[in-house]
């Protein structure tokens, strides 16, 4: 009986001993690698450079006054379309002590030589009259007079220009009449009714009533990096991006390059303009922040397969093809235009290849 379980013993040992050396085995074998596959597509290849900026007026106009003194009325605000010479505010014109006393100063002496040649005038006609003078005498009155007549005029004009900013000969051509110098939308009115403005003169700009500018006619303004600036030229087309806008893209053309770059946080860059091109249904807001795509090359609705997916051997590349279940050979493939992530498929491969994605990140 002793016996009987000691070879009971015996055996019970060595199935464990047989069972821990299989399962140490099978451990060790490393499972078979089932790689997946991908399929060539169509698709639109597109080879760019990326400029940032915004969508701005190609002219935007400040307004300013030609007379100092407090808006009293103002007749747009912004949004507003205006056209050329229309009317945007008027200005009540507080007059400078300095030139109201001389215009009025020279307004009374204008009275006063008037008067002396109305009596020489007068006196002189009827000696002219009764022919003790001659014509040529009498002429000399007769201007001097006329003369005189002008100077009151002028005077009177010069002092209603002091106090009101416009004269009686001007009409509705006066200067307390700010008007637009361009048709377009008045993008902002930084004054109010009763605020103090300032005339634009050789020693001050002046203050702004209004910004005009034409929104039919709009650049994109932005700045692209040295390494890239070497790629693009004049005339190339350029997509744009506006974050305020959803799933549109507005085309435009590049204009401008310029010829010198700026230093910005260690790198340099260089300023672009682009002609938006607006569609009539179209509106973009001045000021939009926006991306460009500047379209080196292009390839529209051409068979392409991921870049993750070719190998190169000896710097050609190749693609590995399934041959059978989880089989795989070599297929030599001609590439052409690559936007980093596709790459056009040129030949070396069926439309309807099976390709073996040997990187699992991609």
């Amino acid at each position: 009986m002793k016996r009987f379980f000691r070879i009971l013993l015996f055996i019970v040992i060595g199935g464990i001993f047989i069972y821990t050396l299989y399962y140490l085995y099978s451990k060790s074998q490393k499972a078979p690698e089932i790689y997946e596959t991908s399929e060539p597509f169509y698709g639109d290849i597109i080879n760019k450079s990326v400029a940032t900026g915004s969508i701005i007026p190609r002219e935007e106009i400040e307004i300013k006054p030609q007379v100092s003194g407090i808006i009293k009325e103002l007749y747009v605000e912004a949004g507003d379309k205006v056209s050329f010479n229309e009317e945007i505010a008027k200005i009540q014109v507080i007059p400078d002590m300095v030139s109201l006393n001389n215009a009025e100063n020279r307004l009374e002496v204008a009275r006063l030589a008037l008067d002396n040649a109305k009596l020489d005038y007068e006196r002189n006609k009827t000696l002219y009259e009764k022919k003790v003078i001659s014509s040529s005498e009498y002429q000399q009155f007769e201007l001097s007079y006329s003369n005189a007549r002008q100077e009151l005029e002028a005077a009177q004009d010069n002092l209603q220009i002091v106090k009101e900013g416009a004269s009686r000969k001007a009409g509705r051509a006066s200067l307390n009449i700010v008007k637009a110098t361009i048709p377009g939308m008045v993008l902002d009115v930084p004054i109010k009714v009763g605020n103090q403005v300032i005339e634009s003169n050789n020693f001050n700009e002046g203050t702004t009533i209004a910004s005009v500018a034409d929104m039919n006619d709009l650049i994109f303004e932005g700045k692209i990096d040295e390494s890239e600036v070497g790629k693009i030229k004049e005339g190339m087309p350029i997509l744009l991006t506006v974050g305020a806008i959803e799933n549109k893209r507005f085309n435009a053309e590049l204009e401008y390059i310029s010829p010198k770059g700026v230093e910005e946080n260690g790198a340099i860059q260089f300023m672009i303009r682009a002609r938006v091109k607006l569609d009539s249904a179209d509106f973009i807001r001045a000021g939009y922040s926006a991306n460009a795509d500047i379209v080196l090359s292009r390839r529209d609705s051409v068979l392409t397969i991921k870049e993750s997916l070719v190998q190169y051997e000896d710097g050609k590349p190749y693609v590995e093809v399934a041959t059978g279940e989880q089989q795989f050979e070599k297929r030599p493939v001609e590439l052409g235009l690559s936007d980093g992530i596709n790459v056009e498929l040129l030949g070396g491969i069926p439309e309807d290849a099976k390709i073996k994605i040997w990187n699992r990140s991609s």
